[in-house]
This record gives structure tokens, C-alpha cells and sequence, in this order.
């Protein structure tokens, strides 16, 4: 235990230590990584409820503590009962019964259904559900069906509970053990015992770091191989994150040298490049000459990226050297028909795109906001339809197939859905052997294509079919590994069409031609907000993040509504990054409580330190496959069943059911990332822009949230900040070998 300190991190004498007991009444606070917890707790001696603070592993309302700690006086909250530590005692009294059971701890106990059960049996109640679980049958409400749901979650409360006391032992949080225990099941001890890095692996929110802890706790030596070997495949992982698809074998054992010392372990980095070595002859790595820039050092690739870079690049090529022949007068007639018959004119670009359209295997369309790649891809879809071919239309998220959809006016699919993932086999139905019956295909939005998924879509492309990939050059690149759509690029293997005219309509709009401002390195032309009506993109001044979160604040609550806009429906707020005042964190936590507070009655639940209600726009994490939702996916919290432990969320026209084990797959949604707005429109965006954020701050991260907006945007920050923005082009290159690949003849 650490020396007490007080506000001013003076060294204090700590308070003698004193026993107390009695019932959690509500958790204000808890820290799933840390346990760090603030609770009030009900006690018989005081009037008054305690707050009591400490680590609590897992904590919930209606538990029954004995506590041993001491008093200490915050300058701020007053009064608190430090928690040295804590033993869970059986409830000692019917109201202490009724929160425990219906705080949430079984599956199928709510609320009501404990004050029925606790009112039947008394403070036998638990004795019944453990030995006589067929005699809640006699509670009025509760069916059989329910009875049965009872008492295996009761069954399965108690095996989570022994891992829970094995994974507690060795420093893993409540929430982590329950997705451990669901993912592994009876398994989970032996499992976690023999490879602990594999939870990094499996288990969604676990990292290295956490594995690690475990793995040392567990006994793994600190300078084992088999540390190192995890500790690099890690890395390799880490390095996806940020979009590389390999490392060099330099930088790979810096990091490792660098991540894995400890300070009476030091890593010996010789030592790492032998288990390179040896890892590679055993196929755990894949390590090769670099290619292009590269040359001349030696790469390091996690199998699985090694052999998708390559795979794509195959039939990426093999597309590109078929030719296909059309009648180009019969292609010219067609176009010039087309074009008189609707009263449109096409820029030079444009009819270069539908024209080649008509003859490439592959054709890639690029061009900023208001350069007509929308029209452009109309265009090339009546042609294919009029040359009689059959057509599909898809997008990497949702919102970007909906938005392709409405612009064609043809049915569109996200990529997922196009190829059919079946969660049975965990596979794509659609793929080499079962390409997709299309003559062609518009895929959109391609700056969000990762090397897995593109990959996925391509192998599934029948061999005789053609592809328009469509997208932005100038956008953030995407946010799984690889930078797909300016590798096709800048392979030069492929024809590729870049629209740079901005028409006429689109350059009314301030949003359009500050856009392009900002992709040519200049300042662009914001208009106070005072002059709501004078611009279409505007600019709140605020010197620091605290002042920028509450003027966001007003323009949510006051200022947008006076101006007759439905903020629920219309406004999204993008910010750089996750952390700080104006961070996603921060700004759901304020957007919650003024778009949507809790009513009289109404239903929440606090999880992780979050609170979730009913109304809450969310976001979907991480890829689910399951339940058929995917990174980016937005959708709203439609019921919160405290019985059945579910939270049901409608993302667009579906209704998806999610138990309390998995909720750390969504996050509020009020405010998101930028990175996380990729392939989305909405009616007006509110980006704050501040120096906290400057490590993030780039043209294409300004340009792409600038972009999302269709009606209004609103930049809320210091001038120093935008121009930071502006002038720090962040296209430091990912690590990836695709267009040096596609170079290569086959």
C-alpha cells in the first residue's frame, strides 16, 4: 500500500483502521483496468450514506462489504472511507437481498422479479436458488421457462466466480474474466495457464500489456523466448494498428529491445535477431529483401499479412493484363446521346473516366468534394446497364452504401454483407471458388478498404468481370493495415482518373471550396458564427479546450435549435482524438447529459465507467461477425433489459441484442473520431481543433472530417490550430509492399 498523500502530494500520517459494514446503494465510479472505485455504501451506524473509495475488483450494488480502512477528509468531496480491503459477506437483511439480486448479477433477476423472490422465500432466498432452484416456480410471474434461465446463470455465475478468484489472483479485471470465461468456457484456467499472450489474441479489449502481467504472474520468466517470440508478434500487431503491414527487421527489434525490458531485465538484442531467425524457419514470421524504398533491409511480416499482400497483388495483376475489347465509336455514340438526352456537359475527365469505364478490367476514380466523381460513377453506371451487363454497387460501412445507393439509384451493400459472411464457418460464402455473379462492380468509398478486406472482395471477383474502385486520394488512408487505394495508384499498373474541376454548383459551397483550400496548404475562409446565414461553413473561437467543450455544448443546446435545427437527428461532433476536453470521452460524457439526460423513470447502466440510456446514439468497436455489425457501424439504444442483462441497439432498419459481457464493443457516438466518420455523411458537423490534439493534427485528418459535412460545418478552436492542421501533411508512408508488388510482372 502506498504512503497517504494529501492534494498537494504532501506525505500525511494515515488514520488508525477501522471495520465497517454494509450494503453498495450505488457505484458512482469504477475503473475496469484498475478497479479504482468511488461507491456509497449504507451503513446502520450512519444517517447519511458513506463514500467509500479503493480497488475493488468488482463491485456492484447490493453487495454486503465488510470493510477495513481508515477515514481521510478530501479537500473537495469531504468525508471518505479510504478502502484498504474489502470481504464480501451474504446479505443480512431483505432489503439487502432484494439489491443483491437484482443489481444485475443473474441472468433473468431484475428489480421486480428479486422483491417477488425475496418476498416468497425471506432470507432463505439464496439457500433456494443453490440447492431448490424448482421452487421459484412458486414465486407469482415467474414461468418455468424463466425458473430453468435461473438457475444456469446462477450455475455459470459460480464457474465465472472460481476463474474470477483464479484471473483476480493474477491481476485481471471482473469485466475481462467474464469475456475470458465466455470465450473459453470451463476451459479458461487451463487455457490462460498454458499461453497467456493468446488472450491478446482472443479476447477483444485485452492487450499485450495486460497479457504480460498475467504471464509473469503465472511464472513465465521474463527473459524466456517464449516472452520475446509473443512480445514481437504483439508488436507486429500494434504496427497493423497504426497501418503497417510489416516492419523492419531494424525497427522490430528496437521496439522489442525498447517494450519488453524490464529494469532488472534488460532485453539483449542480438539475442531477439536470433529468435528472428528462428521464428522465420519455423513459419511464425515471414522475413524478405524490402522492395522499392526499402531495398536493401530486410522486412518482417506476420504470416498472415505476408501472404494476403501477396495474394492481392496476384489478382490485382491478373485483372489489369486482360484487355477488353469494346466498339469505342459504339462507347462515343452512347455517351453523346446519354449527355444530350439528360442536358449535361462532361468535363474532358470525366468522359476519359467513362470511356475507359467501358474497356478496363479495373479503373480507379479520384477527385476531391465537388469535382463530380458522383455523377462520373451515374454516368458509368448506365453505361454498363445499357451495354446489358449486371451491375452491384458496395461500400466498406453502412452509411457509405446507403449514400452510393441513393446516388445511382441501385441497390447497394456493404462489403460484408455483398460477400455473405457466414458466422458458422467464419468465412466469406462468396470467394475464388463462388465469385459473385456480377458483370460489374462500383465499389466506393476505396480510402477505406484495408488490405484484408480488399483482399476478401477482390479474390470473390469473377475473372471476366469489370471494377470501378471510387474514392479520395486526399482522405485519411484507412484504419485496418495498408493503404490500399493509393497503392493502386501509384503502381501505375491500373488506369486511374483524376477529377481536379470543381463545378460551378459545388463552388457556391464555402465547405467544397475550403476543402480544397486546405488540400493546397492554405488558410481557409471561416465565417463567425455570429453569421449564421452568411456561410455554409463556419467558426467558433475558443482559446482553450475547456472553453471550446462548453461552447460545443451551446451550440447543441441553444444555438443550433434557435436556428431551427433538430440536433438529435442532424449534428455530429468529429473530433482528432479520443482523450483531453474535447476528446470523444469527455465530449460523449457532456453530450449525454445535454442530448440526453436520464428522465424521471427512465432506464440506465453504468458499465466500465460508462453510462448507457435508452436514446444513446452509440458505435460499434470492432468487427462482429456474429451478430453481423461492424467497426463504424452507429446505431441507438433501444431498450436495456436489467433482467436479461441485454441492451438492444437499432443500427439503421435491425435490431441487435447484446449481453452485458460484450458492451465493450460499443461507445457512445455523440462525438467520434474522425478516423472513425470514414465513409459517413451527416447534415452538419462540429470539429474542435486545439493545440492538446497537435500530435494528430494533419491536412488529410482536417480535410476528411471537413468533408463529412453535407449542409454545415462548424470548426470550433484557436486560428493556431487550424493552421497547424493545415500545414503538417502527416503522409508519412505506411509500411506496405502492394504497389511494389504490382509492379512486378507476373
Amino acid at each position: 500500500m502506498s504512503v497517504p498523500q494529501d492534494e498537494a502530494g504532501k506525505r500525511v500520517a494515515q488514520a488508525p483502521t477501522e471495520h465497517i459494514q454494509g450494503i453498495v446503494e450505488r457505484v458512482t465510479y469504477h475503473a475496469e483496468d484498475t478497479g479504482y472505485t468511488v461507491a456509497r455504501l449504507k451503513a446502520s451506524f450512519a444517517r447519511d450514506l458513506i463514500t467509500i473509495v479503493g480497488s475493488f475488483p468488482e463491485i456492484h450494488a447490493g453487495q454486503t462489504l465488510r470493510l477495513t480502512g481508515y477515514w481521510r477528509e478530501h479537500l473537495k468531496y469531504g468525508q471518505q472511507f479510504q478502502v484498504l480491503h474489502a470481504q464480501e459477506t451474504k446479505p443480512a437483511t431483505l432489503t439487502g437481498l432484494e439489491k443483491y439480486l437484482g443489481s444485475g448479477l443473474i441472468k433473468g433477476i431484475g428489480p421486480v422479479t428479486a422483491k417477488r423472490i425475496v418476498a416468497q422465500f425471506g432470507m432463505d432466498t439464496l439457500d433456494v436458488i443453490e440447492q431448490q432452484s424448482e421452487r421459484l416456480a412458486e414465486v407469482p410471474g415467474i414461468a418455468q421457462k424463466r425458473v430453468a434461465m435461473i438457475a444456469q446463470a446462477w450455475q455459470a455465475q459460480k464457474a465465472i466466480k472460481e476463474v474470477m478468484i483464479f484471473l483476480q489472483g493474477h491481476k485481471v479485471s471482473t469485466t475481462y474474466a467474464v469475456k475470458i470465461f465466455k470465450h473459453y468456457g470451463d476451459s479458461a484456467i487451463e487455457k490462460v495457464s498454458q499461453n497467456p499472450y493468446q488472450l491478446a489474441t482472443d479476447i477483444y479489449g485485452i492487450g499485450f500489456i495486460t497479457a504480460d502481467t498475467i504471464a509473469r504472474s503465472l511464472g513465465i520468466a521474463p527473459d524466456s523466448s517464449f516472452r520475446y517470440q509473443a512480445g514481437m508478434l504483439h508488436i507486429l500487431q500494434q504496427a497493423s494498428d497504426d497501418g503497417h503491414c510489416f516492419l523492419p527487421q531494424s525497427e522490430l527489434v528496437e521496439q522489442v529491445v525498447e517494450q519488453l525490458a524490464l529494469p532488472e531485465f534488460p532485453v539483449d538484442a542480438d539475442k531477439i535477431r536470433t529468435l528472428i531467425t528462428e521464428m522465420a524457419e519455423e513459419k511464425q514470421l515471414i522475413i524478405q529483401p524490402g522492395y522499392g524504398e526499402m531495398a536493401g533491409q530486410t522486412i518482417c511480416y506476420a504470416p498472415a499479412f505476408y501472404h494476403t499482400e501477396v495474394a492481392l497483388a496476384k489478382r490485382l495483376a491478373s485483372f489489369a493484363q486482360e484487355p477488353i475489347e469494346v466498339d469505342a465509336q459504339r462507347v462515343q455514340r452512347w455517351i453523346d446521346g446519354y449527355t444530350q438526352k439528360k442536358g449535361i456537359v462532361l468535363s474532358a475527365e470525366q468522359r476519359q473516366a467513362v470511356e475507359l469505364a467501358a474497356s478496363s478490367h479495373m479503373l480507379v476514380l479520384t477527385g476531391g468534394p465537388g469535382c463530380g466523381k458522383t455523377f462520373t460513377t451515374r454516368t458509368i453506371v448506365a453505361l454498363w446497364k445499357a451495354m446489358g451487363k449486371t451491375i452491384l454497387l458496395a461500400a466498406p460501412t453502412g452509411r457509405a452504401a446507403q449514400r452510393l445507393s441513393e446516388m445511382t439509384g441501385w441497390e447497394a451493400k456493404t462489403i460484408h454483407r455483398l460477400l455473405a459472411f457466414d458466422p458458422k464457418t467464419m468465412q466469406f460464402r462468396y470467394n475464388e471458388q463462388n465469385p459473385l455473379e456480377a458483370d460489374a462492380l462500383v465499389v466506393d468509398e476505396t480510402s477505406m478498404l484495408d488490405l484484408f478486406l480488399a483482399h476478401s472482395l477482390v479474390k470473390a471477383i469473377s475473372t471476366h468481370a469489370q471494377v470501378l474502385f471510387v474514392g479520395d486520394i486526399d482522405q485519411l488512408p484507412s484504419v485496418g493495415p495498408g493503404m490500399v487505394l493509393r497503392d493502386l495508384i501509384t503502381s501505375e499498373r491500373l488506369p486511374v482518373v483524376r477529377l481536379t474541376t470543381v463545378f460551378r454548383q459545388a463552388a457556391e459551397s464555402h465547405i467544397v471550396t475550403n476543402a480544397h483550400r486546405i488540400n493546397a496548404g492554405q488558410f481557409p475562409q471561416l465565417t463567425p458564427t455570429t453569421k449564421f446565414a452568411s456561410s455554409d461553413c463556419l467558426w467558433l473561437e475558443a482559446p482553450e479546450p475547456e472553453i471550446g467543450a462548453e461552447g460545443i455544448s451551446h451550440l447543441v443546446s441553444h444555438y443550433l435549435p434557435a436556428h431551427g435545427v433538430d440536433v438529435l437527428q442532424q449534428v455530429q461532433v468529429l473530433s482528432p482524438a479520443t482523450r483531453g476536453e474535447v476528446g470523444t470521452r469527455h465530449m460523449n460524457t457532456l453530450l449525454q447529459q445535454v442530448l440526453n439526460p436520464l428522465q424521471p423513470g427512465g432506464i440506465e447502466l453504468t458499465r466500465g465507467g460508462h453510462t448507457l440510456r435508452v436514446g444513446d446514439r452509440v458505435i460499434q468497436q470492432v468487427n462482429d461477425y456474429q451478430r453481423e455489425v461492424f467497426n463504424g457501424d452507429l446505431g441507438t439504444i433501444a431498450a436495456i433489459n436489467l433482467e436479461e442483462q441485454e441492451v438492444k441497439v437499432r443500427f439503421a432498419e435491425r435490431e441487435v441484442t447484446y449481453d452485458y459481457a460484450d458492451l465493450s464493443e460499443l461507445a457512445l457516438a455523440w462525438a467520434i473520431t474522425i478516423h472513425k466518420s470514414q465513409g459517413s455523411e451527416y447534415p452538419i458537423v462540429i470539429i474542435p481543433l486545439f493545440m492538446q490534439h497537435y500530435m494528430l493534427l494533419s491536412r488529410n485528418l482536417l480535410y476528411t472530417g471537413l468533408t463529412r459535412a453535407k449542409k454545415l460545418a462548424i470548426l470550433v478552436g484557436p486560428t493556431k490550430a487550424i493552421g497547424m492542421a493545415i500545414h503538417r501533411v502527416m503522409d508519412r508512408q505506411r509500411y506496405t509492399a502492394l504497389a511494389d508488388r504490382l509492379k512486378i510482372p507476373l
